[in-house]
């Protein structure tokens, strides 16, 4: 008998096995694919990753390593050894996730897990034999899979989810993003620094439409001056491969019908991810899911069948690892007895385009919706020293505070570093911080962290290096 049994491997199953373990719970994992780690590890946040910084990198030396006096004759792209870097970090990480499970002897199954009863997961194992687990508490981290898009059938081939955009083996000389949120923002970076003409269509008026408005809108104008090009308010109704192997896409203006065909290499469907809820038993005990297909779960993330949990991108809330890794933290502590509790407010976001764009709490929008006073203090990257010297001087910090408090509600940034960045911010908001705090801190100089200073003191309009 285990005291928790976990189906899915992906960042919520193998963190909340490692915390379930080191409070002395005994603990099986059953994970479908051949290697541990789930979405993130194997074809979404860790690959993408890889690709991002390499191919800033050839960017880097096609046009910026001039201005450092580094002059450059020749630059080639070597795409089979870029993936063969990207793939052996996937090996490592994957790998390192598998280690973790003997280390803190953590049972692994390899095969597809399904809930028998509320004390029962069934394995169907990889030689298609099946084996029964019986448990005292089940946790479900199956993840989520990409959407589909009617009229747009994927075969990973011409017309490719993100998994076949990790492992495209040519340059497309023509790509349609089907969907402008973080990931077909990142992946169309990714092909456009390469050398492909990139499009992203997008169903909204606006790229990335939970991020402040400013921060997008500035982040649009950037990915524009470095070659991708938006077709806003628009949708794709159908993606045809031809006899040439040429993808003949049909979009239709959102605003007034208007129907325009082109004729692509690669298209990438990247309309978002749904839940991974299909063939896991959930009917056998009526968990309840909601009408998007999230398994609905209580503060302490369990279901209707109360020693039955779920997390991650099963439930509600942004699809995120780090998010998904503290809800898995969160069951096993619950568990164990122990306090347990996840501050979504304090969830931060991150876009890995260039400049990066980071983000926690409110976007400016929402306080307005919700009538929350407040006040923002904005600094640019432009009027920093460090920023300077590395020659990447785009973007900026803002800071939302409460109007009467001064309690930090919300701080975005976009510009260099920011994924690294807005750590400052997430423990500021965790501690309950003002502005004032963050302003009358130390902050090493020179850094790119003195413009989180600086925009804290333009709460007050007090900023300095301005």
């Amino acid at each position: 008998m285990f005291d928790l049994v976990i189906i899915g491997a992906g960042p919520a199953g193998y963190t909340g096995a490692i915390r379930a373990s080191q409070l002395g719970l005994k603990v099986a994992i059953i994970e479908k694919r051949k290697t541990l780690g789930g979405t993130c590890l194997n074809v979404g946040c860790i690959p993408s990753k890889a690709l991002l910084e390499s191919s800033e990198h050839y960017v880097q030396s096609l046009h910026e390593f001039d201005s450092h006096g580094i002059e450059v004759s020749s630059v080639k792209l070597n795409l089979e050894k870029m993936m063969a870097r990207k793939n052996k970090i996937v090996s490592d990480l994957t790998g390192g996730v598998q280690f973790l499970m003997k280390k803190n002897k953590i049972e692994t199954f390899y095969g597809f897990g399904k809930i028998k009863s509320k004390n029962e997961v069934e394995v169907k194992l990889e030689n298609g034999s099946t084996e029964t687990l019986e448990t005292k508490n089940v946790m479900i981290a199956s993840g989520s899979v990409h959407n589909i898009l009617p009229g747009v059938e994927i075969d990973e081939q011409f017309i490719v989810s993100s998994t076949g955009a990790l492992d495209l083996p040519n340059v497309p000389e023509k790509m349609i993003i089907i969907g402008g949120g973080y990931i077909g923002l990142e992946l169309g970076s990714v092909w456009q620094r390469l050398g492909s003409e990139v499009t992203v269509v997008e169903f909204s008026n606006k790229i990335a439409g939970t991020m402040d408005s400013q921060i997008g809108k500035a982040l649009h104008r950037s990915l524009e001056k470095q070659g991708l090009k938006f077709i806003l308010e628009a949708k794709v109704t159908k993606a045809i491969v031809d006899k040439n192997n040429k993808v003949s896409v049909t979009i239709e203006s959102v605003k007034d019908g208007k129907i325009e065909q082109v004729s692509v290499d690669t298209v990438l469907v990247a309309t978002g991810r749904r839940p991974y809820s299909e063939g896991l038993g959930l009917e056998n005990l009526n968990i309840e899911k909601d009408k998007r297909g999230c398994v609905v779960v209580n503060n302490h993330l369990q279901t209707s069948v109360t020693n039955i949990y779920a997390v991650g991108d099963l439930i509600d809330g942004p699809m995120l690892a780090h998010k998904a890794e503290e809800e898995g933290v969160a069951v096993a502590e619950h568990i164990a007895g122990l306090p347990s509790h996840v501050n979504y407010l304090a969830v931060p976001g991150v876009i890995y385009t260039w400049p990066e764009v980071a983000s926690v709490g409110y976007t400016e929008e929402q306080l307005k919706e919700k009538n929350i006073p407040y006040n923002a203090g904005k600094f640019p990257f432009s009027a920093n020293a460090r920023a300077k010297a590395l020659g990447m001087t785009e973007g900026q910090v803002k800071i939302l505070a409460h109007k009467e408090s001064d309690l930090i509600l919300g701080v975005h940034i976009i510009g260099p570093r920011a994924s690294d960045m807005i750590a400052e911010a997430v423990i500021a908001m965790e501690f309950g911080a003002s502005s004032e705090d963050i302003a009358r801190s130390f902050h090493a100089h020179p850094t790119l962290s003195e413009v989180m200073r600086e925009a804290a003191l333009d709460v007050d309009k007090r900023a300095r290096q301005m």
